[in-house]
Order: structure tokens, then sequence, then C-alpha cells
């Protein structure tokens, strides 16, 4: 059967498997959640879509519309996104970490008629909404409906193309820039997840999926849960990745794949051995980002293969190159070879391809008529950094890569000035431009420092205005900057500093500014704010 959109295939998808499960909540994350534990059919979560597509329908919401979500890993952000999707309308799907500086630029930005969250957040999201000057309905999925605030758009053929979501990425230029996903983004997703084959082998019917990877970014949202729509599985979210109770997750879901970003496998690693290791019905773990050193320790000790793959938000699975198949190279930063579908340069600064293994930046495009299959629309409201990025027809991924004889692709570096904290892009211009409002504050740089658990951490030079350069000056900083932005993009490390590098135009000079950071690191002249670093409710 051919499918337009996401509901669509998930619609099909009820009626073949009915009572199956199609979700799994674990008692843990019931627990944490206060929801009820225990699986979900496909036949039940068809019925509790239909309902809120019903009550969305009645209120006016369809084709054109964009409604936020700030539901964490709950069953209900499912349930409201499928039927917004039946609809025609798209979800902004809203980081529960992000703040009140973040939000605010999120709800104007986006366009969003309707934001659903939760309770505990509802009052700061109408805050947000409030500053940024909006007149923004803001509610909880128990709450009464409001009235769609504009007119669905009429006469609209719902089909592949029609916006499914619009997910935000950390640029290089300051604020996040909103992706347009389509219904073809997200199809084609569980598409290559089915077919590939190899290592990856997806079974029908009867795989069992576990993810704590939060379904506001595109490897749980467009890659997971389209994967078991598509093979007719069940999905089990947890809430987030506990190392502790891990394998007591593991066990009690039967999970039969599990996904994972590099931080978890050197985490687990850490455990002591236990009889209990390989005591689990795993086949494969799919992610990014494993400990090159760690790597086939990992596989030894727990039994089973961890599949490397790469992609972006931008990419999707139109884009993606993974090691689903020998030789993986295990311990090598190797990610794969590219698949006859996709099409591949390695390229210097001056767009020329490199020979041999020299490394260069990732190029990449859907062979055929098609250049951009599967990738993500644009991004919203900025045509010139689509254009820029799809320069010469090929996607810039600003990743640094090298190439082996035999086509195998290994990772080297970020070109783009992004941070990366436990799988989490975060833009240094952004976290400049939020702590430059501190009113202590004259200017500060931003930039990656080394971190042996997260791959990256969060140093930030400070040029201050007011205020002594001292351990409390820097812990208060970091707990203001606590209620402005996301957790993780808070400062890890913070030093003082009577002046930063700057071009003749007062711009940062980025380059000299990771020489300055490495230098005062290296002089002991950081303070640690790493265990400020807290979610906070």
């Amino acid at each position: 059967m051919s499918h337009q959109t996401v509901f669509e295939r998930f619609s099909d998808a009820v009626h073949r498997r009915g009572d199956a499960p199609f979700l799994q909540v674990l008692d843990e994350t019931a627990r944490i959640y206060a929801i009820p534990a225990g699986e979900v059919s496909y036949a039940e979560m068809g019925e509790r879509v239909g309902r809120w597509a019903k009550r969305f329908a009645g209120a006016g919401y369809g084709a054109g519309h964009r409604v936020g979500l700030l539901l964490q890993n709950r069953p209900v952000y499912l349930e409201i996104w499928l039927a917004l999707n039946s609809l025609g309308a798209s979800v902004v799907p809203i980081n529960p970490d992000l703040r009140l500086a973040e939000l605010e630029y999120l709800a104007a930005h986006s366009e969003m008629i309707l934001a659903i969250v939760l309770p505990e957040r509802a009052d700061e999201v109408r805050q947000a909404a409030t500053n940024a000057g909006l007149t923004l309905p803001v509610i909880s999925p128990g709450d009464t409906l409001p009235e769609a605030t504009l007119p669905a758009s009429g006469g609209v053929n719902l089909g592949s193309s029609t916006e499914c979501a619009l997910l935000y990425t950390s640029g290089t230029t300051g604020q996040p820039k909103g992706c347009i996903l389509s219904n073809e983004y997200f199809l084609h997703s569980g598409d290559w997840y089915e077919t590939t084959g190899g290592y990856i082998s997806l079974r029908k019917d009867c795989e069992r999926m576990l993810t704590p990877l939060p379904v506001f970014h595109m490897n749980a949202m467009a890659v997971s849960v389209m994967a078991m729509i598509t093979v007719g599985g069940c999905i089990i979210l947890l809430d987030r990745f506990h190392p502790r109770s891990w394998w007591q997750s593991v066990r009690e879901s039967r999970a039969t794949v599990v996904h994972y970003l590099g931080v978890m496998p050197s985490m687990l690693s850490g455990a002591e051995p236990s009889p209990a290791d390989r005591d689990h019905s795993v086949r494969f773990g799919f992610g990014a980002g494993v400990d090159k050193k760690l790597h086939e320790p990992f596989e030894q000790r727990f039994g089973f293969p961890l599949i490397e793959a790469w992609a972006m938000t931008e990419t999707g699975s139109g884009g993606v190159i993974c090691a689903f198949e020998e030789p993986r190279k295990t311990g090598t930063s190797c990610f794969g070879r590219a698949e006859p579908d996709v099409e591949v340069r390695v390229v210097d600064d001056a767009g020329h391809d490199v020979e041999g293994d020299a490394p260069g930046e990732l190029l990449v495009r859907r062979a055929g008529d098609n250049p951009r299959y599967g990738f993500f629309s644009g991004y919203l409201k900025n045509r010139q950094a689509t254009d820029e990025v799809w320069e010469g027809g090929w996607f810039h991924t600003g990743d640094i890569v090298s190439r082996d004889a035999d086509g195998s692709f290994h990772f080297i570096d970020r070109k783009k000035n992004v941070i990366r904290r436990s799988g989490e892009n975060i833009a240094a211009v952004e976290v400049e431009t939020i702590l430059n409002r501190h009113p202590d504050i004259r200017m500060t740089a931003a930039a990656a420092t080394p971190d042996e658990t997260r791959g990256d951490e969060v140093a930030v030079v400070i040029v201050l205005g007011a205020g002594d350069g001292s351990a409390g000056k820097a812990e208060e900083i970091v707990q203001w900057a606590l209620d402005q932005m996301a957790y993780y993009k808070v400062p890890g490390w913070v030093s003082f500093v009577p002046e930063l590098p700057l071009t003749a135009t007062q711009k940062i000079l980025r380059g000299k500014v990771k020489d300055l950071v490495a230098d005062l690191m290296a002089r002991g002249e950081f303070h640690d704010t790493r265990a400020l670093k807290r979610r906070r409710v």
C-alpha cells in the first residue's frame, strides 16, 4: 500500500496489527511520569488518536497550522502528533530543557497557534509568549481545547510533501534554525530502516525497540517510531537514559533493538562486569559516537554489535551513511560506506575533491532525479541559509571526515562552530547571546573543551562590566543562566578575562578563542561549574 502521510501508514498498521503491542510504558517510566504502565495495542492507540483528531477537527485545526508540543516522551505526544497529522497540521516538538529566552524565540519564529505543554511548564510558556508579544493559547492535555485562532487552509490535498513537523536544530548564526520536515521525510526513514538489512535487519511484526532518546529529536521521532510503525513492531520510550537501571529496562521490555548515543556505552562500560551482562534479547544497537576505544570491548562484553551511523536533522535518512555490514572497522570512528542511493563527496575549503584519505568536508545528496529526496524541505523563513547549505546541488554537512581505500568513512571533527555535548548540538553564538544579557557581563565567547564523559563541554571566557572574577561570581552567572537556557547549554567551565580576541570590526576571532580556552585550561584558570548543570523542573 502506498502511503502519503505518516497517519496513513499508522492507520494501515492499526488495521493489520490490531491487538498487537504498539507501545510499552515500563514501570520506571510510569513512576517518573505518573502515568499507567503496560502495553498499548495498535488498536487502542488508533482509538486514542481518533479521539484527539475529532477534538482538533471540531475546534478548527487543520492544514497550515502548527502546534507546539512540550510533553517529553509520554504516549500522549504520539497520540497528538498522529492526530494532527491526519488533519494536515504540523507539530513543533519542544525540548523540555529550553528556558524562557529560548522559548520566546521558538514560539515567535515557528508561528505556532497553540502550545500543548506539561502543566508544570504552562506558566513559563505563557510568559515566554507574552514576552514575545504573542497571543498564544497554552494548554495541557487535560484542558479544554480552544478554538483555532486562524482558519485552516482550505482545499489542500494532503500528501508526501505536506509539512509533518518543524524541528529546531542549532546552527552557527546564533539562533536555532527551524527544519521543515515533510511526510516524505518520515516515511522514508521508516522505509530505509525496514529495507537496509545487514546488521540492522528488522523482522516483520516482532521487533521491540527500546530508546531513551527524546522524541523532540529526529532519531527517536523519525527513525525509531517510524521504523516500528513500518514493520509493525513495539516502541518502548524511556524518559531518558538511566545507567543504573538500563539493563533492567532492557530485560523488562524484552527489547530486541536498542538505540544509543556515544555517552551511553561509555557509562555502561564503567559498571562492574556481571554474569548477567548477556542476559538480554538485544540483537543490535543503533546509534552514533561510541568511544572508539570502547567499541569492540563493549560488543565482546555485552554480546551484540553497536552499529554506527551518520545523519543530521537536515539529511534525515535520505543521506544517511551506516556501517550496517562488514567491514565495520570498530575502534576507528568508522560510520560505514555510502549506499548506491546516496552520492558523496569529500572536499577541501576551496570546494575541490580531496585525494586519497585526506580529510575534508562531507557533502551528500540523493542519487537520481531528486537530490533532496528524504532530506528536510528547508529552513523556515531562511531561504538564504537553505540555499547556502545546498550550494552547488550538494548538501554541505559541516563535518570533517576521511575516506579510506574501500570507501569507508571516518569521522574526524566538526567544521562548524558547534559544541556537541552528549549528543546535543550547541551553537556557541546562541550561548553568548543569552549570557550577554546578564547585567554584569560586557562580552562573552564560548567554545568547546574536551570532556571524557560528554565528548565536549561548554567553556566560556567572560569580560565583566561589573563584579569580580571569583568562583562565587562564576556560580552566580551559571545559576542565572539555568533559568535562561537549557541546562546542557549552560557553561561547565567559566574563566574571566580582561579582553577577548576580536577583529577590527569587533567580531570574535573563533580560532583564537579556542586557543585561549586551551591555554587558560592548561594554566588552571577556569572555574569548574559542571556540578551545577542540572535539569530544572
